[in-house]
């Protein structure tokens, strides 16, 4: 969390080849040129719309082939879901920001109420699957650590390193997940990493870092605790990958989401208590907290889980960061942040790195 690509130069290539062999070298005479000089490229238009309906025919053959479709919902849900987080970080920063809230009663809401749609949803759709997922001790086992250590632990550990250090800061930790999931998928399949896995994780770390960071690595000289919390928040985000990957592909993202996010939820309402300490919240401040827990929650989780299924823990650790990116625009629009060259550049080096990866 594997290589379909195109070239597009083919057709420009070819074109340009028969172009070359088409025309002769013009001859320094004085005589009139009688031969039909205009009338052999005329040829080359006509292969080059033939090239383009082949390419064209090959890619409507490629979103008709099953494999080709999968792979296309599975990086589009991804990409999808990666863009949502970058909303939810941005919208948690807005809620410290402007109304003070603690971390776990923040955690606790969210969580909650998030966990309470993904069971609706479960409840209504797939009843039986989410019946059967809690009455099997071994995956009810692996889903309550799923829960506990992924889940549970990524949100706290996330939110806490955004309050003690800035959200830049806490995305560029936690896109350490990259590193760790790579070494595990590699383990689990016995192999060493691809040129591609390499430069695209290369590319991954090198857009966020440059994005969060806008070049200066002293905007990393962040308090210890931050810095633990950073790592611990990048260790419980790999574990949200590849932890899930038994019972994912049997009960799918809804109720295994639904019912790690409703447990995840209990816990923290248990430990914070939120109904003893309710914030006052304008109207901003409910409908960013609406957001945070409808689309930084229930939509992230539930799209970018979907997408673990259908393209592998690998790519779509990959695509997930595409959140930087979100993050950036969002904050930009709705907190006035003023983009830098090193944000475009980071920009152009993450799209470089979707794209090297599907």
């Amino acid at each position: 969390m594997n290589d379909v690509q195109q070239n597009h130069h083919v057709t420009n290539h070819n074109t340009k080849q028969q172009f070359n062999a088409g025309v002769e070298e013009p001859q320094h005479t004085v005589q009139a040129d009688a031969s039909p000089v205009n009338t052999e490229p005329v040829a080359i238009p006509i292969q080059a719309r033939s090239s383009e309906r082949a390419q064209r025919k090959t890619i409507r053959a490629r979103l008709n082939d099953e494999a080709g479709r999968k792979l296309i919902f599975g990086v589009s849900v991804t990409i999808l879901g990666g863009t949502f987080w970058g909303l939810s970080g941005t919208t948690a920063s807005y809620l410290f920001q402007n109304y003070h809230l603690d971390v776990m009663w923040l955690t606790s809401i969210r969580q909650f109420f998030a966990g309470v749609l993904f069971m609706l949803l479960a409840f209504a759709r797939e009843r039986e699957k989410l019946k059967q997922m809690w009455t099997t001790p071994a995956h009810r086992r692996e889903l309550l650590l799923f829960a506990l250590l992924g889940i549970f632990g990524n949100q706290v550990a996330y939110l806490m390193t955004v309050k003690l250090t800035n959200p830049g800061t806490a995305t560029v930790l936690q896109c350490l997940q990259l590193l760790i999931v790579m070494v595990i998928s590699c383990i689990r399949l016995k192999r060493l990493p691809r040129k591609r896995e390499v430069a695209g994780v290369a590319l991954a770390l090198l857009g966020t870092y440059l994005i969060a960071t806008g070049g200066n690595p002293t905007s990393l000289a962040i308090p210890f605790d931050g810095l633990v919390l950073g790592l611990l928040t990048a260790a419980a985000a790999a574990f949200i990958v590849v932890a899930p990957v038994n019972i994912l592909p049997h009960y799918g993202s809804t109720v295994v989401t639904g019912s790690a996010m409703f447990s995840s939820g209990i816990l923290a309402c248990a430990l914070a208590q939120p109904w003893n300490n309710l914030p006052h919240l304008g109207a901003d401040g409910i409908l960013a907290l609406i957001i945070l827990i409808v689309v930084g929650s229930f939509l992230a989780y539930q799209l970018y889980l979907q997408g673990v299924k259908e393209i592998g823990s690998m790519r779509a650790s990959l695509l997930g960061t595409v959140e930087p990116i979100s993050a950036t625009v969002l904050s930009a629009i709705f907190l006035g942040t003023v983009f830098a060259p090193t944000d475009l550049i980071g920009f152009a080096l993450i799209i470089a790195m979707v794209f090297l990866t599907v």
